[in-house]
């Protein structure tokens, strides 16, 4: 994720949706007191490859509640990858979140869950799609409760990765960047997904209908239909 105070936004990251992509694009924008979160080893490779600012002030000290005659102590607390809106919220004043432009992207959710599938190992690890999905695959996907505090949605767009170089120039206009906003030339973690058919012939009915119980509200948020 990525808070930009030259450009005042928030790049909310969003899992399986070429975030890290996308936050690599993004950080040519940042500046030394911006904050950046870590990404792989390989990613971080590629993005000093492209010469764009790394992981920076992702850690913050603040003070807490000790309980004790000593008053308050402090902890340390970190931004991380794909952390949620309601997180980023409760790290920084509310006068920031508020008025920072903060965006995010989602996916079609058979894509994603293909996306999702491949990158944790996929046929090797499991038995099928369905095998994944009952095992609690797709657990790890944060999805609606990223962007959303308490249900409500908390970030000032979402775009459609299925849309994606029209929601780069709209970026480009709201944040007022210097040149156009344009994704790196290498694509990152696009090697892992094997099957590059469309869903339709990857899915089975069962798949599909799991799919659309488990994420149903991303479903219904963006308009999804199949």
């Amino acid at each position: 994720m990525i808070i930009n105070h030259t450009y005042k936004f928030i790049f909310v990251k969003t899992q399986k949706t070429a975030g890290t992509s996308l936050e690599i694009a993004l950080s040519e924008f940042c500046g030394d007191q911006d904050v950046i979160t870590p990404i792989s080893k390989e990613d971080e490779a590629y993005r000093m490859e492209l010469g764009f600012p790394g992981p920076r002030n992702y850690t913050v000290t603040r003070k807490k509640e000790s309980g004790s005659i000593f008053g308050k102590k402090t902890e340390e607390i970190e931004f991380y990858n794909h952390i949620s809106c309601k997180e980023i919220k409760n790290m920084i004043h509310d006068e920031m979140y508020d008025s920072y432009y903060k965006f995010c992207f989602e996916r079609n959710p058979y894509d994603k869950l293909i996306s999702l599938y491949f990158h944790q190992g996929g046929d090797e690890v499991y038995d099928s799609i369905e095998d994944f999905i009952l095992k609690g695959g797709l657990k790890i996907i944060k999805g609606f409760d990223q962007y959303t505090i308490d249900k409500v949605i908390a970030v000032d767009d979402i775009f459609r990765f299925e849309e994606l170089g029209e929601a780069l120039k709209k970026l480009t206009e709201k944040l007022g960047l210097p040149k156009p906003l344009q994704m790196p030339p290498k694509k990152t973690k696009s090697r892992f997904r094997k099957d590059k058919r469309h869903y339709s012939e990857v899915l089975t009915d069962k798949e599909k209908s799991l799919v659309d119980t488990i994420w149903a509200r991303e479903k219904a948020l963006l308009g999804y239909e199949y």
